[in-house]
Order: C-alpha cells, then structure tokens, then sequence
C-alpha cells in the first residue's frame, strides 16, 4: 500500500509540475506569435491525444517522467514563405529567450502559488528546542545543550525546525555554524566546529551531534501491523505493556531493548487491557540487520506523550503579507537550490546525497500521507527544483538553449550547429551521468 501510494502521489506531483513548466512555454510562445504543433506530457508511445481548436496536438505519453513543447521550427521542418512568421527560429532572439525562460519561470510562480496557498490556510510548526545532545559530538563540545531553544543561526532568525534545516543546509561547507540559544531566558551565541562536518544520508541535525526534542514514547501500543507477530499473538490497539517475562517495564526503550535482542524466542508479555491484566505468549520475529544480525520484531507502535503547548504553533499569515513572504521564502529556496548545486560541484556535499526519482516517490508519498498542506509544501519544493535544474547550462535543458541564445545576443550571431551539436551530446551524456548516480544512491538506500 505505501509503495501504491507513492507511486500514485510521485505520478500526480510530477505531472502536474511537468504540465506547468510546458504551459509556461506554450503560453509565452503562443503570445509571440509561435506556432505549437504539439504538446506533450509524459515521452514514449501516446496513451491519449486530441487536436485543439488551435491546431495543436495535445498528448499524454506513457513514461510520466517529463514533457515537451513542440513548435515549428526552420531548423527541423520545412517552413513554407507563408509560415515563416510562425517558427521559432525565425523570431527576434529575445523572443526565444523569453519563450526558453518560460518554463523554468512557470516552476517559481506556481511555487510562490503553493507557498501562499500553505501560509494563508496555516503550517503546524514545532519550536526549534534541542531534544537530545550526543556525547563527544561537535553540538556537546560548542556547549549545546538539552532543551535549548535556537533563535537564529548564522544572524538570521529561526522560528520551526523547517527554517533550521534549510539554514544549515545553506552552510554547509563553513567551518564553522554560529547558533545563538535561549536557555533560562537568556540568550547565548554558540559556534559550531564543522571542519570535519559529515553529513550521512542528509543527516543534518544528527550529523552534528543533536536531535529536536520530541515527546517520550509510553508503553500505550498506537499502531499494530497485522502481518507480526504482535497481531498473531492477539496484542490489540490500546493494550499497555506491564512487563515481558516478569521483568517490570519502566519505558518503552527497555522494552524494545528486550524485543530486539529475542528474535525467534518465546516471550511472555503482561499487558494492561481496560481493568484487566493479560499474559500473552508472542514469539518476536527475525528481522536480519544490514550487518547480518537477527533482531527482534514485534510489529508495533507506541502512542507518544502530549506536545508542550507552548512547543507547537500554527505559521498562519493574512492574505496581504503572505503575498509578500511567498515571493521571499520562494527566492530563498531558489537562492539555497543553486547553493546546493554549488556545493556538490565543490565537493562540499558529497555525491551520496544526490537523489533521484526514487527518494521523491519517497518523498511524495509520506507528504501525501501526512496531509494536503505537506504535500503542497513538498510539491512547492520540488517545483523551485525543477526551475533551477532546468536552468543550468547544459544543452538539452532550457539553460543550455538559453546560454546559446544570449550569446548569439551577444555576437550579433547564432551559434554554430556543429557547436551546438556537440554541446546537446555533452549535454545529454552529463545529465545521464548525474541520473545514473542519483538512481543508483536511491537503489542503495531501499
């Protein structure tokens, strides 16, 4: 079923932000007087297609991994005298250039749409208050401690943990993360060491040596797979576990510590149901480890203690200030995309972290169990993200078509075919390099 719904909400995100970038062109090229013989969503053989009004064909591929403007070109089809005010190639460079910046442009606006949409209906947001220091770790040695509660980092205010990753993703490479703390009521400045900053997996926070408090799990079961072996044994939603064979409970990690380290043994469980306590017999399942170790499996969840009221919060705006901060927060998403794309030309971020298709299955699919306001915000980014991908100078993206343009503004000439050319096979051969590796790093982390 998750893997059902990731698939579905990836298709629904993609296509609805491949059919934006493609509107974005043909909207600008229809305005400029530009004939569009076809527009597609999705590559490959057609699974539907019709002839608009207009002429043009409209068509939904099979492959959902991207889209296409097709217009009418000198350099591809034969262009009669009367048709020579309808191709592409025949217009004013400026024109084309506006006609290429369409799409990328279409991604930013349609981000700035969804933001405004997320701070006019409310984002629930957690306060950024430090849960757990790890011994040794950079965050212990700079001084942070539990309960912490950041209030800027780098001279910029923080408000949620969203702000705080995306400000330390954006210093990534620093030497050092200047964090200053309220605790007790006053505030400190706190420096970070980061010279030998690993970043595993994007593990930003836990890279570093803390995580965000959140409330203790209790021994109150919340969830029950039906396929463990919790189910089988008839542990039901709401049971409260007591203890496991006649050792008492005082916390849900001694007893996932119990679980864990049975795996295939006969354990007895106490639990309390309603008024009433019951022993269950429940055999653990084996749930081998990466390394090769048996582990324990159970197949439960437990419920969590109450959130601090003052911890959780609504970011909420009226209509006229929303407006404003969804054209910042969408500049500083596109600012901090291409500081991410200059890291991992730097070797600032490692290769490893790239991801692909997969990871925004992923990615897609939790927002989208997570409810509408996260999945909007996550297309939100996704979007700013294709903008930005589509405007690097690689020749089979825009930013390719566009950097041949504007030096052809600049010479007063186009450039040559052959250049050009030899540039879209670059081109392709680099954009299949880098899919290959974020394919590759999504596979891995299954």
């Amino acid at each position: 079923m998750d893997i059902l719904i990731n698939i579905i909400s990836f298709l629904v995100a993609l296509g609805i932000l491949v059919f934006v970038h493609e509107y974005g062109h043909y909207w600008v090229a229809r305005r400029n007087g530009v004939r569009v013989i076809r527009f597609a969503i999705g590559f490959g053989k057609p699974i539907y297609s019709w002839f608009g009004k207009d002429g043009t064909e409209y068509v939904i591929g099979l492959i959902p991994l991207g889209g296409y403007v097709r217009m009418l070109d000198g350099r591809v089809d034969t262009v009669s005298t009367e048709q020579h005010h309808l191709a592409f190639d025949k217009k004013h460079v400026l024109q084309r250039i506006s006609i290429v910046a369409a799409g990328p442009l279409a991604n930013f606006i349609f981000a700035a749409i969804l933001i405004f949409i997320m701070l006019v209906v409310g984002v629930p947001a957690v306060k950024p208050v430090i849960g757990d220091v790890k011994e040794g770790s950079a965050a212990q040695t700079a001084g942070l401690q539990t309960n912490d509660l950041i209030t800027s980092i780098n001279n910029e205010l923080v408000t949620d943990w969203s702000s705080v990753q995306y400000k330390l993703i954006d210093l990534i490479g620093n030497e050092t993360i200047p964090l200053v703390v309220k605790r007790n009521g006053k505030e400190s400045l706190i420096e970070i060491d980061t010279k030998s900053w690993s970043i595993e997996e994007g593990e930003l926070m836990s890279s570093l040596g803390f995580t965000p408090f959140s409330p203790e799990p209790t021994l109150t079961i919340s969830y029950i797979d039906e396929q463990g072996a919790a189910f089988a044994a008839g542990i039901i939603k709401n049971d409260t576990f007591l203890s496991i064979n006649g050792e008492l409970l005082s916390s849900w990690q001694q007893a996932v510590s119990i679980i864990t380290n049975s795996p295939g043994e006969l354990l007895s469980i106490a639990v309390m149901r309603g008024n009433e306590v019951v022993t269950l017999e429940v055999t653990p399942n084996n749930r081998p480890t990466e390394e090769g170790f048996s582990r324990g499996y159970l197949g439960v969840s437990p419920k969590f203690e109450e959130w601090p009221k003052d911890y959780v919060f609504t970011n909420q705006y009226a209509i006229l200030p929303a407006i404003n901060q969804s054209f910042v927060k969408t500049w500083d998403l596109i600012k901090l995309t291409f500081n991410m794309i200059g890291k991992f030309v730097t070797g600032a971020i490692g290769l490893e972290n790239l991801s692909g298709p997969i990871a925004i299955a992923q990615g897609a699919g939790i927002s989208a169990q997570s409810g509408f306001i996260y999945f909007i915000s996550f297309m939100a980014l996704i979007s700013v993200n294709l903008g930005v991908v589509n405007l690097l100078p690689l020749p089979v993206l825009d930013g390719g078509h566009l950097m041949y343009f504007i030096i052809e503004l600049i010479r007063g000439k186009p450039v040559s075919e052959r250049v050009q050319e030899l540039g879209f096979r670059f081109g392709a051969i680099a954009l299949m390099l880098i899919m290959g590796i974020a394919l590759f790093n999504d596979f891995g982390r299954l």
